[in-house]
C-alpha cells in the first residue's frame, strides 16, 4: 500500500439538489447510453427521484439515473444493475447515483452494505464509490464489498478479486485482492488490513445471484450489457425464425397481448417519455431490440450481441393527426395518444436532442437488419426534412399493434391497459407518424399514478450527508414541473426565441404548440438547420463515419463460477495496525 498527498473534494450535496436554469444545461450532449435498474426487491425498498422530496415504494422496471436515490430498509435486500455490473444492497443501506453516463459510474454509499460485481471495466471508464470518509476507485473488474456505518466515521472494504485505490484525508492506499481493509476517521484516516474473512450470508446470496446470471441461456443471444437478459429464461422461450434468427417469445401472456400495452409512461430527463412495463421480465425487451409478429404471436428480436448496446426509453413510434396538439385525432370521435412497437426493419428516431452518430449507434446496436444507409436516409427524411409521412413503419397501419389511450391517462402516468381504446383500421388509415408524443409533462408525469409513498426512508437525507469524492459529481437537475402551457418547455433549448438563428427553409420546425418542442439536431454539426455546408443545402445530413461496436464474448466479462463454491478456510488473519505509523507520518 502507498500513501501520497492528493487534493480531494469534500462535498455536501445539498447544493447539487437546487434547481438549475434550463439554459445552464448543455443541450448539445447526447443522453447517456445506459441507465440503472433496481431489478430485485426483497423486503422494503424505495427510491427518490432527483429533485423530489418524496420516497416512493420501488418499481423494478423504472429506469434510474444521475441524481436518483435508493434505500433498502431493515431486513431488506436489493439488486441494481448498470449493464453487466451488479450492485447488491444489504439491510439499512442507502445509495445515490452521483454520476451515471457512458464513461463514469459514481455512487454515494451513504450508509449500509453493498457488494459490487464489476464484470467489465473498459479503458477510459471510471467506477467510483464515495462514502463520508473516503473515496474508492475500482481499477479492475472483480468483486468488492463495502460497508459504511451511519455515523460516517468508518468504512470497511473487502476486495474478493480485482484491485482499487482509496483516497481520503489527503492520502491514498492501493487495495489488493484477497484482503480486507477497515478505515477509520475523517480528518485523519487510519486503517487496518487483514486477510479477507469467509463469506457471510449476505455474500453467499450475492454469489447465488451471480450464478443465476452466469447460467442464463439468454446470454447466448443477448449481450450481457443488456440489463434484464437474466430474467428472460424464467418467463419465455427462444425460437428459431428464418428471417431473424433466434427470437424470444414470452410465456403466459393474455390472449391478444401486444408489446407496450401493459404498463405506463413516465417522463425521465433527458430522454423524455419512457415506458415502464408491468411484467417482471419487462425491461430488456422494451428498451433494446425490436418486436416482430410471427404467425399471430409477438416475439422479441434482440440486436446483435455487442458490447454496450445503447439504451432507448421506448422503441416505439407515435401516431396521431391534425398537427402537434395535446390530443391527436384518430377519427371516429376519439382523440388521445397512440403508439406501436417498432419492427426489426424500422429505424428509431429519438424524440430528444441527439447527434447523427447517436442515432446510428442506438439503431445499429439494437437491430440486426438495419444498416447505416437506412439510418442515414431516415435521419435525413425525418430530422432534416421533417417529413415523417415518407417513412414506412412495419406496424403503423396494423390496428392490432396500435395502443391508444386518452391524453390524461398518458400524461398522468396511469396504467395503459385499463384505459386503452380499441382503434379500427379505418381510424388509423390517415394518421401520421411522429417521433415523440406531442404532450408536455405535468407534475404527475414523473411518478406512476399507482405509486405509493414509502413508509420508511433514511433518517438523514442523502443530500445532507458529507461525501468524499475524487471526481466532481454531475449536477443533478431536479425533475422540472411543467404545465402544458409552460414557457420553459416551449422555448428553444438554447434559451432563445424559437425562430432565432434559423434559416428560412420551409422545412424547418416551427415554434412548438401546446407544450410540444419539435426535435432539432444539436448545433455545431452540418445537420443543424441553417448550416452553410453543401449537405445542408441539399437537405442532407453530413456523412458520419460509423465504427461498429465490438462483438461481446464471455471472455470479455468477469464470468466464472461463484467465488464461494470452493472456499477454503481462511488462514489466521494477519493483522496490520497502521494507526501509529499513520500518525507518525503526518
Amino acid at each position: 500500500m502507498r500513501k501520497a498527498g492528493l487534493f480531494l473534494l469534500v462535498l455536501t450535496l445539498l447544493a447539487a439538489s437546487l434547481p438549475q436554469p434550463a439554459a445552464a444545461q448543455d443541450q448539445n450532449e447526447d443522453p447517456p447510453g445506459r441507465v440503472a435498474r433496481l431489478n430485485y426487491i426483497q423486503g422494503s425498498l424505495s427510491y427518490q427521484v432527483s429533485g423530489d422530496q418524496n420516497w416512493i415504494e420501488a418499481n423494478p422496471n423504472r429506469p434510474l439515473t444521475t441524481g436518483d436515490n435508493l434505500w433498502a430498509d431493515q431486513n431488506s435486500r436489493g439488486e441494481v444493475h448498470i449493464g453487466s455490473t451488479a450492485i447488491r444492497m444489504g439491510s439499512m443501506t442507502g445509495i445515490s447515483f452521483l454520476t451515471l453516463d457512458d464513461r463514469t459510474v459514481q455512487l454515494q454509499l451513504a450508509q449500509g452494505t453493498i457488494e459490487v460485481h464489476l464484470r467489465r471495466l473498459a479503458a477510459g471508464e471510471a467506477f467510483e464509490i464515495d462514502t463520508p470518509n473516503l473515496s474508492f476507485t475500482l481499477t479492475r473488474s472483480g468483486e468488492y464489498r463495502m460497508e459504511t456505518d451511519p455515523s460516517g466515521d468508518s468504512t470497511k472494504i473487502i476486495v474478493r478479486e480485482g484491485a482499487g485505490e482509496v483516497v481520503g484525508a489527503g492520502d491514498s492506499w492501493e487495495l489488493t485482492p484477497g484482503q480486507a481493509y477497515a478505515f477509520s476517521g475523517k480528518d485523519e484516516l487510519t486503517y487496518d488490513a487483514y486477510a479477507a474473512p469467509p463469506f457471510d450470508d449476505f455474500e453467499d446470496w450475492c454469489q447465488s445471484r451471480d450464478a443465476r446470471e452466469n447460467q442464463a441461456l439468454s446470454a447466448k443471444y443477448v449481450s450481457r450489457d443488456v440489463d434484464g437478459y437474466y430474467d428472460l429464461d424464467d418467463y419465455g422461450d427462444w425460437s428459431p425464425t428464418p428471417d431473424y434468427g433466434m427470437i424470444w417469445v414470452p410465456r403466459g401472456v393474455v390472449l391478444g397481448w401486444v408489446p407496450y400495452h401493459y404498463g405506463h409512461w413516465v417522463y425521465i430527463a433527458p430522454w423524455g417519455w419512457t415506458w415502464v412495463d408491468d411484467a417482471p421480465w419487462g425491461f430488456a425487451p422494451f428498451h433494446y431490440g425490436r418486436w416482430v409478429l410471427v404467425g399471430g404471436t409477438w416475439g422479441w428480436v434482440p440486436g446483435p450481441v455487442v458490447v454496450r448496446p445503447v439504451y432507448a426509453p421506448a422503441l416505439v413510434a407515435f401516431v396521431g393527426g391534425g398537427g402537434f396538439s395535446f390530443a391527436v385525432s384518430f377519427g371516429g370521435g376519439f382523440t388521445g395518444v397512440g403508439w406501436f412497437p417498432l419492427g426489426p426493419h424500422d429505424v428509431y428516431v429519438p424524440g430528444f436532442r441527439c447527434s447523427p452518430r447517436y442515432v446510428q449507434n442506438i439503431n445499429i446496436t439494437n437491430t440486426r437488419v438495419v444498416n447505416i444507409t437506412q439510418v442515414t436516409n431516415v435521419y435525413n427524411t425525418v430530422v432534416v426534412n421533417r417529413n415523417v409521412t415518407a417513412v414506412n413503419y412495419t406496424y403503423a397501419k396494423n390496428a392490432a399493434a396500435v395502443t391508444a389511450v386518452p391524453r390524461d391517462t398518458f400524461v398522468s402516468a396511469r396504467p395503459v391497459s385499463a384505459a386503452a381504446v380499441r382503434v379500427s383500421s379505418e381510424q388509423i388509415e390517415n394518421v401520421r407518424t411522429m417521433d415523440t408524443a406531442p404532450i408536455a409533462p405535468t407534475r404527475s408525469s414523473y411518478i406512476a399514478s399507482t405509486a405509493k409513498i414509502a413508509t420508511t426512508k433514511p433518517a438523514v437525507p442523502f443530500a445532507q450527508r458529507p461525501v468524499v469524492a475524487r471526481l466532481t459529481p454531475a449536477v443533478s437537475h431536479p425533475a422540472p414541473v411543467y404545465t402544458n402551457e409552460s414557457r420553459p418547455f416551449n422555448q428553444h433549448p438554447s434559451g432563445q426565441p424559437p425562430n432565432e438563428n434559423r434559416s428560412n427553409n420551409s422545412n424547418q420546425p416551427q415554434p412548438s404548440h401546446d407544450g410540444f418542442r419539435p426535435f432539432t439536431p444539436p448545433s455545431g454539426t452540418n445537420a443543424t438547420a441553417g448550416s452553410k455546408a453543401s449537405d445542408a443545402s441539399n437537405n442532407q445530413s453530413p456523412s458520419v463515419h460509423y465504427t461498429p461496436a465490438p462483438k461481446a464474448r464471455d471472455d470479455m466479462y468477469d464470468v466464472h463460477p461463484p467465488l464461494n463454491e470452493n472456499q477454503k478456510p481462511a488462514p489466521p488473519p494477519k493483522q496490520e495496525n497502521h494507526k501509529e505509523e499513520s500518525k507518525k507520518q503526518k
